[in-house]
C-alpha cells in the first residue's frame, strides 16, 4: 500500500499523475446528471452596454502574456469581458504535477480611454483567450487560435487571416424551436515545453440539454491542424445534433452576384461546401445568400471528410485590402474512425451584410444518442489555403460557378435574353489536364422538376486545361428552389480480361473431368481433319466500354425568389 506522503512524492515527480480527457469527462458526466444551472452575468452596466468600438479599445498587454518569460514558442493572452461576452470562463494551467487556475487580473489590460469605475472590475473574469505563436516570423508572436463566445473557436495557419469559425457542438440549428448554443465554461491548457510544436487544450462544455469534454491538440504550420477528441452527453432529447459544426459567411459571389454595385466581385469567408462521401464520391455545393432560410441534407455513410472551402484566391476576385478574403482559410473536417449513417447538413440564412455569419455546416448522426449515455467523436480539423491538396492526385473539381442571364444569339449575331438562367461551371484538375482537348468528355446533368433544361453545352477550356459546362434552364415557379447536379464522365475501353479468364478456368475444369481414353480417341479421330474456321481462329471480342467519372459532382440549388 502506498502511503499518502509517498503518493504525493510520486505525483510531484510526474510519474503517475497526468491530467487527461478522462478528468474532464468525469465532470461532463456529473453535470449531465444534474439540473442545468444557467450562467449569470456579472458585468456592470458600463461594460455590458459598451459598443464594439469601445470593446476593441481594451487591449491585452503582450508583455503580460502567460509564459512570457518562458522559453516556449506558445503564449496565451486573454479577452476581457464586455458587450455580449458577459459571462466569465475559468482558465487553468496544467503542469507536470498540478492544475492551477489563471486568475483574472485587470492590470494585464490596457483600457485606453474607456471610462469605468475601477471597482467594477473586482469581480470580473476572462471572456476567453488567444494562442500566440511565431508562425510567420521567428521573432514575432502572432495569433493562431482564439477561443471566445459560446463554443466558438477560430484558427489560422501561416499567411492566413481569420475567417470562418468552428464550434464544439450545435443543437437544433434552423429548427422552429430555436437554436441552443452550448458554451465552453472551463479550459485547461498544458504548459508547453521549450521544444514543443503542439499545444494541448481541454475544455468543458455545458448547455441546457448537453454537456461535453473536449481535447484539442493544436499543431501550427503552413496548414494548421487541430486534432479534436470529444466525449459528450445529452441531458435531454434534442431535435437536431450537430457534430463538428462550422460557421461561415457568404454575402455574394460569382454564382450569386451582388444586387447593388460593389467594387468587390465576391464577398464571403467560404464559397462552398465540399463532401467526400464514404463511397468515394466528391460533392461540391456552392453557397448562397438566400431570401429565405434554406436547409440542405446530404445523406452519407462513414464520411471521409467535409468542410467549408474558399475556392479561388486571386486578389482580383475580392479586391478588398482591409479584410483580405483571399487569405481566409478553408476548414476541412477529417473524421477519425467510422461515423456510421447520417448526413452533412448545410444551413443558409439570409443576411443583408457581412457582419452576420449566415452559413452553418455540420455532421448530423442518423441515430441520436440516448440522454445520459456517452457518445464519442474524434476528427482532424485542417485550416488551409491549399484546397487542391485535399483531393486525390487523379481527380478534378469545380473551379468556379458563374451565373448569367440566359440568352440566344440571333441571325444578326446580337444576343437576346430568352427568359432563361445560365450557369457556367469550370471543371479543372489533374484528371482533366492530362486529357487531349478533343477527348470524348461528356456531361451528366440532372435538373429538378421545377425547371426545364434548354441548353447543355460542354467545351474544352484551354485557360484551365479543363472543361467548361454551360447550362441554361427555364424555371417554372420562381417562388420555389431548383436543384441541379452535374459531373463530367468519359467512356473508356476495358479489355474483357475477366471474361476471358473465367472461360479459361471453365475449360480447365472441363478438361480435368474427361477420361484419358476419351481424350486419346478424340485426338485420333481428329487427326488430319481440319477444324472449322470459327474454331480455329476465334473472333476477338469487342472491347467492353465502361463509364469513368472524371470529376466531383456539382450540386447547386437555385434559391427561391431569385
Amino acid at each position: 500500500m502506498v502511503t499518502g506522503s509517498a503518493l504525493f512524492c510520486l505525483l510531484g515527480a510526474g510519474q503517475l499523475w497526468a491530467f487527461s480527457l478522462d478528468d474532464v469527462a468525469v465532470q461532463a458526466k456529473a453535470l449531465a446528471e444534474q439540473k442545468y444551472q444557467a450562467p449569470r452575468s456579472n458585468l456592470p452596466n458600463e461594460f455590458r452596454d459598451m459598443k464594439f468600438a469601445d470593446y476593441q479599445k481594451i487591449q491585452f498587454k503582450r508583455e503580460k502574456s502567460q509564459w512570457a518569460g518562458d522559453k516556449t514558442p506558445f503564449k496565451l493572452s486573454f479577452y476581457h469581458q464586455g458587450m455580449h461576452f458577459d459571462t466569465p470562463v475559468k482558465i487553468n494551467e496544467v503542469t507536470a504535477d498540478k492544475v492551477e487556475e489563471i486568475k483574472y487580473d485587470p492590470s494585464r489590460f490596457d483600457f485606453g480611454d474607456v471610462k469605468f469605475d475601477p471597482k467594477a472590475t473586482e469581480n470580473l473574469g476572462w471572456a476567453g483567450f488567444r494562442v500566440l505563436y511565431p508562425i510567420n516570423k521567428a521573432d514575432k508572436q502572432d495569433e493562431i487560435m482564439t477561443m471566445l463566445g459560446a463554443s466558438y473557436f477560430r484558427v489560422i495557419g501561416k499567411g492566413q487571416t481569420y475567417g470562418l469559425s468552428a464550434r464544439g457542438m450545435a443543437i437544433d440549428t434552423a429548427l422552429p424551436s430555436g437554436e441552443e448554443f452550448p458554451r465552453f465554461t472551463e479550459f485547461w491548457v498544458e504548459r508547453p515545453k521549450p521544444n514543443d510544436k503542439h499545444l494541448v487544450i481541454f475544455a468543458l462544455l455545458d448547455s441546457p440539454r448537453a454537456t461535453g469534454a473536449y481535447r484539442f491538440i493544436l499543431r501550427p504550420g503552413v496548414d494548421t491542424v487541430v486534432d479534436v477528441k470529444a466525449q459528450m452527453y445529452l441531458r435531454d432529447k434534442v431535435g437536431k445534433l450537430g457534430i463538428a459544426p462550422l460557421t461561415s459567411m457568404y454575402l455574394f459571389g460569382a454564382n450569386q452576384p451582388s444586387k447593388v454595385l460593389n467594387y468587390r466581385h465576391e464577398l464571403h469567408d467560404s464559397s462552398g461546401l465540399a463532401i467526400h462521401a464514404g463511397n468515394g464520391e466528391w460533392i461540391w455545393r456552392p453557397l448562397n445568400n438566400p431570401k429565405h432560410l434554406s436547409v440542405s441534407n446530404f445523406a452519407v455513410e462513414n464520411p471521409r471528410g467535409f468542410g467549408l472551402l474558399q475556392r479561388g484566391r486571386d486578389f482580383s476576385q475580392f479586391e478588398d485590402l482591409d479584410d483580405r478574403y483571399d487569405k481566409r482559410p478553408s476548414a476541412w473536417i477529417e473524421p477519425q474512425g467510422d461515423w456510421g449513417k447520417g448526413s452533412v447538413d448545410l444551413v443558409e440564412i439570409p443576411t443583408a451584410d457581412e457582419t452576420n455569419d449566415n452559413i452553418v455546416a455540420f455532421w448530423s448522426p442518423g441515430t441520436l444518442p440516448e440522454p445520459g449515455k456517452p457518445f464519442d467523436y474524434a476528427y482532424r480539423l485542417h485550416w488551409t489555403l491549399d484546397e487542391a491538396a485535399l483531393h486525390p492526385a487523379d481527380s478534378a473539381w469545380v473551379k468556379q460557378t458563374m451565373r448569367s442571364t440566359g440568352d440566344v444569339k440571333q441571325s444578326n449575331l446580337i444576343r437576346q435574353p430568352d427568359g432563361s438562367v445560365a450557369y457556367l461551371v469550370d471543371f479543372e484538375g489533374p484528371a482533366l489536364a492530362k486529357l487531349p482537348a478533343d477527348a470524348p468528355v461528356r456531361s451528366q446533368v440532372s435538373v429538378g422538376d421545377n425547371a426545364d433544361l434548354v441548353e447543355n453545352n460542354l467545351r474544352y477550356n484551354p485557360e484551365t486545361k479543363g472543361w467548361r459546362l454551360t447550362l441554361r434552364l427555364k424555371v417554372k415557379d420562381p417562388s420555389k428552389s431548383t436543384e441541379l447536379r452535374a459531373a463530367l464522365v468519359q467512356d473508356v475501353e476495358q479489355a474483357p480480361a475477366t471474361v476471358a479468364k473465367a472461360e479459361k478456368v471453365a475449360a480447365k475444369v472441363h478438361e480435368k473431368k474427361e477420361p484419358k481414353e476419351a481424350k486419346a480417341k478424340d485426338a485420333k479421330d481428329a487427326k488430319g481433319t481440319p477444324a472449322p474456321a470459327a474454331e480455329a481462329a476465334p473472333a476477338t471480342p469487342e472491347p467492353v466500354k465502361t463509364e469513368k467519372v472524371l470529376t466531383e459532382t456539382w450540386s447547386y440549388q437555385l434559391p427561391a425568389d431569385e
